[in-house]
């Protein structure tokens, strides 16, 4: 009897919670009823993509033209859907992505923190990095730089053997290398003096100069960017949704506006229940 009696007081508990007309159960009940959506989709989408986030937002003009800022960029496994590649790897097979050879990675610079919702002045670490898979090496090797000295306008073919000379890129032939005379089809592979401290990728930026580790990016919290460890791949970029990802760069400031509109909403709508109930009693009275 006592069981009877319990579960239809914790049903009756739950009817009152979903049908209360109270301005602040109802608030309650929309605000739980946000959440199960939103954990919903987040659930389908981790399952669609095999990693977390599942989705981010361009923040520079760093992958410019192939990728804009504020687009909401879809991204998967680095092995879903086909086999990680790299710029050397897609120039072999003929394999493109986003304007250029080999995929495009989504990382942690230096294993550094990703926390999945941003909060300014409370959360720490730092967005990961969207930015192309040049190539990958072992560790104790020369770490590789890869130049292009018309950034965004043009995409390289082939990237030639370079050295630094006095600030200069010059080529094996003797060649100095200026934007007068640089061919736009051609980038610049100079291999640094700097032996690599862990094995990974080397990635670079469509719009920069220079690629990551050791050039464009000189460092992330005072340190030099590394080589790209595997487990520090978020995944790879599977498409892009244009503007789209203008709201979750203001997912904070968004959040508050909306649930501010509610609450103003459900004082509205109280009072607004409230004349009627006055002018209802006013009717009966007479």
């Amino acid at each position: 009897m006592s069981r009877g009696k319990s579960d239809q007081e914790e049903e009756s508990l739950w009817e009152r919670f979903r049908n209360s007309e109270n301005g602040w159960v109802s608030t309650a009940r929309e605000l739980l009823w946000v959440a199960i959506v939103v954990g919903g989709i987040a659930l389908a989408l981790f399952l669609v993509s095999g990693t977390w986030p599942a989705v981010v937002t361009i923040e520079s003009e760093s992958m410019v033209p192939n990728m804009q800022v504020g687009d909401l960029v879809f991204v998967v496994s680095a092995d879903r859907f086909g086999e990680f590649q790299s710029w050397t790897e897609g120039k072999e097979t003929g394999y493109q992505k986003f304007g250029d050879f080999g995929d495009v990675l989504i990382y942690r610079p230096n294993d550094a923190p990703n926390p999945p919702v941003y909060i300014p002045f409370v959360t720490q670490g730092v967005h990961p990095i969207i930015h192309r898979g040049m190539d990958s090496i072992e560790q104790g090797e020369p770490v590789p730089k890869y130049y292009n000295l018309y950034r965004g306008q043009a995409t390289p073919v082939q990237y030639l053997p370079a050295r630094i000379e006095n600030t200069s890129l010059v080529l094996d032939d003797g060649t100095v290398i200026t934007k007068e005379n640089a061919n736009p089809e051609n980038g610049y592979l100079v291999l640094t003096d700097t032996a690599a401290p862990n094995g990974g990728y080397i990635t670079k930026g469509d719009n920069n100069q220079v690629s990551d580790q050791g050039g464009y990016l000189s460092s992330v919290g005072g340190e030099t960017i590394l080589p790209v460890k595997k487990e520090w791949i978020v995944g790879k970029a599977l498409f892009t949704i244009p503007f789209l990802g203008y709201l979750p760069l203001n997912i904070v400031p968004v959040a508050i506006l909306l649930i501010a509109l509610m609450l103003i909403w459900e004082y509205y709508s109280g009072k607004k229940e409230a004349a009627k109930g006055k002018k209802k009693d006013r009717r009966s009275r007479k």
